[in-house]
């Protein structure tokens, strides 16, 4: 069993900035990629920024120049820099990762999320 856990989230007012982080603990062997997700009021969830296990990176048009996602393999913890805040950028934010556990299986995994709320 593999478990995410979310931090990070809060208040903040437009042009501010928070980090997110995602921390997996339990059976885990490897992790090949993170995600960050979003889902806000009404819409569907959609992708932030995700990172592979050779450190490509991609993200959503809406936050490119702003957002910044990073891992720390020996942690099992990927983090979500934000910086320069919109109040559309108001959501829960959910880690996702797929995992390898210690059985050699591949599976994905999702956190509880977090919320960031930004006011203008």
């Amino acid at each position: 069993q593999v478990h995410l856990v979310e931090s990070g989230g809060g208040l903040v007012q437009a042009g501010g900035s928070l980090r997110l982080s995602c921390a997996a603990s339990g059976s885990v062997f490897s992790i090949n990629a993170w995600g960050w997700y979003r889902q806000a009021p009404g819409k569907q969830r959609e992708l932030v920024a995700a990172i592979t296990s050779g450190d490509s990176t991609r993200y959503a048009d809406s936050v490119k120049g702003r957002f910044a996602i990073s891992r720390d393999n020996a942690k099992n913890t990927v983090h979500l820099q934000m910086n320069s805040l919109k109040p559309e950028d108001t959501a829960v934010y959910y880690c996702n990762a797929v995992v390898v556990t210690d059985a050699f299986r591949g599976y994905e995994y999702w956190g509880q999320g977090t919320q960031v709320t930004v006011s203008s």
